[in-house]
């Protein structure tokens, strides 16, 4: 079986390397699967993935004019297409000024001014713990540099 560029193959996992893994191809050629194109997430460890002597399908990614030949074992599997990404519905509230009742004036006419101002104060409260729960988990939970 003559290789060429595009095909997808089966072989065998000869050696694994911390940057890749050997795999035997038809006819006696071997080619290299760089730890980048051993799965579709991220490849810490190799041999999490592949074993020696591990029959696997490749596909055959370039073939140097020295011979080298490139494979990647996530390109020969096919994968279902993505699901489409649906948004999550947005908590409705009046944060944003096209969102406000500019006439919410008569709602509060009412109300005696320390009625307005406690629920001004409870508005900013909520407020503020959410801006300080999003911050928090912005920054992480480590610190950097510190030891003692």
């Amino acid at each position: 079986m003559e290789l060429a560029v595009g095909n997808i193959v089966e072989g065998k996992v000869t050696g694994i390397t911390k940057f890749g893994a050997f795999v035997e191809l038809p006819g006696g050629k071997t080619g290299m699967v760089h730890i980048s194109e051993v799965a579709p997430t991220y490849v810490n460890e190799i041999r999490d993935h592949v074993t020696e002597n591990q029959v696997v399908k490749v596909k055959i990614l370039n073939i140097t004019e020295e011979g080298k030949i490139s494979l990647s074992m996530k390109r020969a599997v096919d994968r279902p297409a993505p699901a489409p990404r649906r948004s999550a519905p947005v908590p409705h509230r009046l944060d944003r000024p096209d969102q406000y009742d500019w006439n919410s004036k008569k709602k509060n006419e009412n109300m005696s001014f320390e009625d307005m101002l406690s629920k001004f104060k409870q508005t900013s409260d909520d407020k503020m713990s959410d801006l300080k729960k999003y911050t928090e988990g912005r920054r992480g939970s480590g610190r950097r540099g510190s030891s003692k």
